[in-house]
């Protein structure tokens, strides 16, 4: 997985975790997409240092909101990548006033994702289909969501604000 996001360029990245009674939040699993794959890793179930080989290539990551995911990345991989960018951030530089992924994914694509299992106990295992489907949906779209959205900051002369936000993040 990790050379084929590698040889791809780009992907997509998402985290789920459990936050409460821990002072560090628990990663419970992480979704990746590149090229016509999507992956969810288990890090209950593998070791997910092994991510920090893709982190430290210039490899883009895009992420949405990625502020919750960098601090869960930071703590159960040593490290987070060093390319990215975040959809929600250039979505606030469109005029996005909430630029959730519901928000850029129907503003952008037309596409409404249900709401699912965003409030479920991703720790416990087996997960179930609903929950694969809606951690899979996080990172479906967000290359194509990255592309329209950096197109049109592109058009409007935000592109660098965009990218330097992202840098600052």
């Amino acid at each position: 997985v990790i050379d084929e996001a590698i040889a791809a360029g780009r992907y997509a990245i998402d985290t789920e975790f459990h936050r409460e009674r821990t002072y560090f939040p628990a990663l419970a699993l992480v979704q990746i997409a590149y090229g016509d794959r999507i992956v969810l890793i288990d890090p209950l179930a593998v070791d997910i240092s092994a991510l920090g080989r893709l982190f430290a290539t210039d490899t883009l990551a895009v992420f949405h909101a990625a502020q919750q995911d960098l601090d869960v990345l930071t703590h159960a991989v040593g490290s987070v990548p060093s390319a990215f960018v975040d959809t929600q951030i250039a979505g606030g530089f469109l005029g996005y006033g909430t630029p959730s992924l519901v928000a850029l994914l129907t503003g952008e694509l037309g596409i409404t994702p249900g709401k699912g299992d965003r409030l479920t106990d991703w720790l416990r295992r087996p997960l179930t289909s609903a929950q694969r489907d809606y951690a899979a949906v996080d990172v479906a779209y967000l290359i194509e969501v990255w592309d329209r959205l950096a197109s049109r900051l592109e058009a409007a002369g935000r592109l660098g604000w965009a990218l330097d936000a992202c840098a600052e993040l």
